[in-house]
C-alpha cells in the first residue's frame, strides 16, 4: 500500500486551497481501467462484499459518486502519451486544445487521482515512457491533484522495465506508489489470462474465496485500500486496521 509523504499532503492541502473536491478522485488509464471493471461496483450497494475489510466502507462512503462516474481520461488504447494529447480528447466534452488529463481535471475537479498506464509500445524504451509519465505526475501536482501511480501485472516488454520507470518516477516526485503487480504475485498465474496481459475476472465479493484468486477482484480490493491509505494520510485519520490480503 502507498506510503504518503509530507509533499504529498501539501499537494493534497493546496489543491483543497485551489477548491479541488475533497470527495472527489479520477482515474487515468487504459482498458484496465473501464468502469465496466474498475471500482465503479463501490457505488452500488448489493454489487461488492467488503468481507474483511469492512473498514474500507469509509472510504467509499467519502469518495460516493467518485468509483462509476464518467473517466474521460480512460480509454482502451490509451498511454501516456495520448493522455497528453489534445487529438485524444472527448470532443464532446473537452476543449479543443485540451489532453484527455487536462479535461478529466477541469471537468471532475478531483484531489486525488489514481495513474494506471498498462498499454504502451513495447519497441520503445521504458526511458521514454518514464518522460511521459513525469509530464502527468508534474501537471497532476501543479493542479493540486495527489497521484497514485500504479505498477502493472504483465511484463509484455519482456524486461520489467515499465514498472521499474513506475517505481522510479514515484520516488522522484516522492507521490504515492500503488504496487498492484505485488499484489497479484499470489494468485494463480499471477492474476493474469493466457494472453499474459488481461485479467483473470471476478466480482468484488471479497468473501467468496474463488473471486479473491482473479485479478479483477485483487485490483478493485487493492485499489480501494490504496485509496483508503492516501485519505486516511492526507485528512489526518485514524490509520487503517491491520487485515490479511494487503497489497
Amino acid at each position: 500500500m502507498p506510503v504518503v509523504s509530507e509533499f504529498a499532503r501539501q499537494v493534497y492541502e493546496r489543491g483543497i486551497e485551489m477548491g479541488n473536491d475533497p470527495h472527489g478522485f479520477s482515474v487515468i488509464g487504459d482498458c484496465q481501467n473501464v468502469t465496466d471493471f474498475f471500482l465503479s461496483a463501490f457505488d452500488h450497494p448489493g454489487q461488492y462484499d467488503l468481507g474483511e475489510y469492512g473498514y474500507l466502507q469509509e472510504t467509499i462512503d467519502h469518495y460516493t459518486g467518485s468509483f462509476s462516474r464518467k473517466r474521460i481520461a480512460v480509454s482502451g488504447g490509451f498511454n501516456v502519451a495520448a493522455v497528453l494529447s489534445p487529438l485524444w480528447n472527448n470532443v464532446e466534452e473537452c476543449d479543443a486544445h485540451e489532453s484527455p488529463l487536462a479535461c478529466e481535471y477541469r471537468i471532475n475537479n478531483p484531489s486525488v487521482a489514481i495513474i494506471s498506464m498498462e498499454t504502451w509500445w513495447y519497441d520503445r524504451p521504458a526511458d521514454t515512457y518514464a518522460g511521459y509519465l513525469r509530464q502527468i505526475v508534474e501537471y497532476s501536482i501543479a493542479e493540486g491533484v495527489v497521484p497514485i501511480l500504479a505498477t502493472k501485472a504483465d511484463n509484455l516488454e519482456g524486461d520489467w522495465g515499465i514498472n521499474a520507470a513506475i517505481v522510479q518516477v514515484a520516488q522522484e516526485y516522492d507521490v504515492p506508489l500503488w504496487n498492484f503487480w505485488l499484489a497479484v504475485q499470489p494468485l494463480p498465474g499471477h492474476g493474469l489470462q493466457l494472453d499474459g496481459f488481461h485479467l483473470t475476472y471476478g466480482r468484488p465479493f471479497f468473501s467468496i474465496e474463488a473471486n479473491m484468486n482473479t485479478g479483477w477482484a485483487m485490483r478493485n480490493l487493492t485499489a480501494l485500500q490504496a485509496l483508503d491509505a492516501v485519505r486516511r494520510a492526507v485528512t489526518g485519520d485514524e490509520p487503517a486496521p491491520s487485515v490479511g490480503g494487503e497489497g
